[in-house]
Formats: C-alpha cells, sequence, structure tokens
C-alpha cells in the first residue's frame, strides 16, 4: 500500500532584494509515490533538489521555500495527512516524530552541544508524548539505544565526547524512539569514514526490517543505494529524470545522466580512466527549454532542446524522462 503520494510538486525559493524578485525552482513536478516497508533512494548532483524535496515531505519547509502547488498525502493506517494543508500543531502533535522522523544530514545539527544524550532524548519524549514515569522512561531508553547497538552509558555523555560516528547513531536512536511508520534520512553518511559508513547503514537497515517501515534514503552516493535501496530515484534540476527497482537501474540504466553517474562509481581491478561530465547543473532561477540535462547530454537531439520530455512508463516500476528512450520505445 502507498505510504506516500506526492503529485506534480512545485516549490521554489523566492526572494526579493533590492526590489528585485528572484525565483528559484528546486522542485518544479515531481511525481512519486512510496510504500509501505521499503527503502528508497534519492540520488543526484548537489542542488539537483535532494533536500529541498524532502523538506517539503517533513514539513520542515519556511520561507524563502514555497510550495506553489502540487499535493502530498500520507495514508498512516489508523488516519490520513495532507501535509500541505495539515495545521501545525497537529503535525507537532500526531505526526512528526511519531510517525515522520527525519535524520538530518550532519548528527550536530540535532544533538545539543550543552545538554547529555539522555536529556535530548527526553526533550522529544516530554514535547511529543509526556512523561509519566521517569524511572520507567529511563530504562525504556537505555533498551532503546541497547536495542540498536549502543551502549547504555552514551545517554551520559554529551556529544562532543562522541565520535562522529556515535553521534549519528544516536540520531538514528532520536528519530526512531516513537516507531515512525516513515524515516527520512538525509545524507546520514556524510563525512564519515567507511567502516563507520557501514556501521551506521547496517542500524538503518536493521531497524527498517525489525519495524518493517519506511526509509526515504538521501544521498548523492550511488554505491550506498545499490547496497541499501529497493527503488531509486535519480534527481537532476529539480526533476526525476529516472526511476526503477535498485537492480534494474545499475544493470540497465536508460537516461544518460543515470548512465554517467554509474560509470563513474569505481570497480575493483578496473584501471579504465573515467572522464567527468562537461558543463555543470543549471540555474535554476531560468533553467534552459526542454530537458534541463540536455546542454550537458552528449545524445541530445533537436527536440531535447525545445519540449520537456514527460516520465514515463517503460516497465513495470520503471519510469524516465528521455526522448530517446521513449522514441525508440
Amino acid at each position: 500500500m502507498a505510504l506516500l503520494q506526492l503529485e506534480d510538486l512545485h516549490a521554489c525559493y523566492r526572494t526579493e532584494v533590492y526590489g528585485i524578485s528572484r525565483s528559484v525552482r528546486a522542485v518544479d513536478g515531481v511525481s512519486l509515490e512510496l510504500y509501505e516497508n521499503e527503502i528508497y533512494g534519492i540520488a543526484g548532483e548537489s542542488s539537483s533538489g535532494k533536500t529541498t524535496l524532502i523538506k517539503v515531505l517533513s514539513g520542515t519547509f519556511k520561507p524563502p521555500l514555497r510550495v506553489e502547488s502540487g499535493r502530498v498525502h500520507y495514508n498512516f493506517g489508523s488516519f490520513a495527512v495532507d501535509m500541505l494543508s495539515i495545521d501545525p500543531e497537529e503535525l507537532r502533535q500526531n505526526v512528526r516524530w511519531k510517525q515522520i522522523s527525519y535524520v538530518m544530514q550532519g548528527s550536530m545539527s540535532v544533538l545539543n552541544p550543552v545538554r547529555k544524550i539522555m536529556r535530548t532524548f527526553e526533550d522529544i519524549v516530554r514535547t511529543h508524548q509526556g512523561i509519566a514515569d521517569k524511572k520507567s522512561f529511563v530504562e525504556q531508553t537505555r533498551q532503546h539505544v541497547q536495542r540498536l547497538g549502543l551502549p547504555p552509558d552514551v545517554l551520559d555523555l554529551y556529544p562532543h565526547q562522541l565520535s562522529g560516528g556515535m553521534r549519528q547513531r544516536v540520531a538514528i536512536a532520536l528519530a526512531t524512539v516513537f516507531h515512525p511508520s516513515l524515516i527520512i534520512a538525509d545524507e546520514p553518511t556524510t563525512a564519515l569514514d567507511v567502516v563507520v559508513q557501514r556501521g551506521v547503514l547496517q542500524m538503518l537497515k536493521e531497524i527498517q526490517n525489525e519495524s518493517a517501515n519506511t526509509v526515504l534514503l538521501v544521498t548523492h552516493d550511488l554505491a550506498v543505494h545499490a547496497n541499501m535501496a529497493d527503488r531509486v530515484g535519480i534527481m537532476y534540476a529539480g526533476r526525476i529524470v529516472e526511476e526503477a527497482p535498485t537492480a534494474a537501474i545499475f544493470q540497465r540504466p536508460r537516461h544518460p545522466y543515470t548512465a554517467h553517474l554509474i560509470r563513474s562509481l569505481p570497480s575493483i581491478g578496473d584501471k579504465t580512466i573515467r572522464e567527468g561530465l562537461g558543463g555543470a547543473p543549471p540555474n535554476l532561477a531560468s533553467p534552459p527549454n526542454g530537458c534541463r540535462f540536455h546542454p550537458r547530454c552528449p545524445l541530445a537531439i533537436d527536440r531535447c532542446r525545445t519540449e520537456v520530455p514527460p516520465l514515463t512508463t517503460i516497465a513495470p516500476q520503471q519510469r524516465v524522462a528521455c526522448h530517446l528512450v521513449t522514441e525508440a520505445g
């Protein structure tokens, strides 16, 4: 069953400086569905719109980011939520942390440097649920962090006393304290070495298997998606250009941009010199006509420069926005 139905979302950053208005279309016509008990990965270069998208999905957006149009509908089984019209108090009381949790990029963003970890857990639980029995709360919190592979004495430490990997695990433990239906993880392995990355990702995977919840994993690292995700959506310049089950997208990428991203991955024993993709992502305040990838695409045809390619279903659970693919059938 679809946990999230996202339809034709348009979100932009609007600013006005010295009487000059500027609108950056960071998310421009994105539609997708997330299903229960799956890991969905979103990949793409920096400034492709990934973080803007998850800000809207988590209900954490505020000016200058504005939603112009679209539909963000959640079905949590016992109740449904329209994220774009929900009352802020209802969002805080019934949805945030309880149904949707957000693992932000950089663990120090969510950990108060002057409060011990136990106090941070206490702040979150008291705000969203209340604490009737302090002794019982402490015991349950210790059991929760132990179940996730963290030593219970971590609760008695300050954030600066923990390593980067340990802080990220604590951030994930905070995000899962209410066993939410959806966990949004924004670059959860940034600035971590590969050994620590493996531990953090394994923790996320174990939580997902144990709770059968949905994880929206946002990272530019395709190797992480290859090992974690059930389905992957590729974003470029505010739009999804390809979506497919993970195996299909790595075995046979259909969009030229996806193919380039996958070719850039290192492979053991492969000494082939890899060439970078020329050009740079477009300015989303004034994006190019037609396909936004055409200025950098070596396969672009005249139609790519004038017509926006629709995101077309070409196989079960597989969509692509490319004139070359849809014309070839």
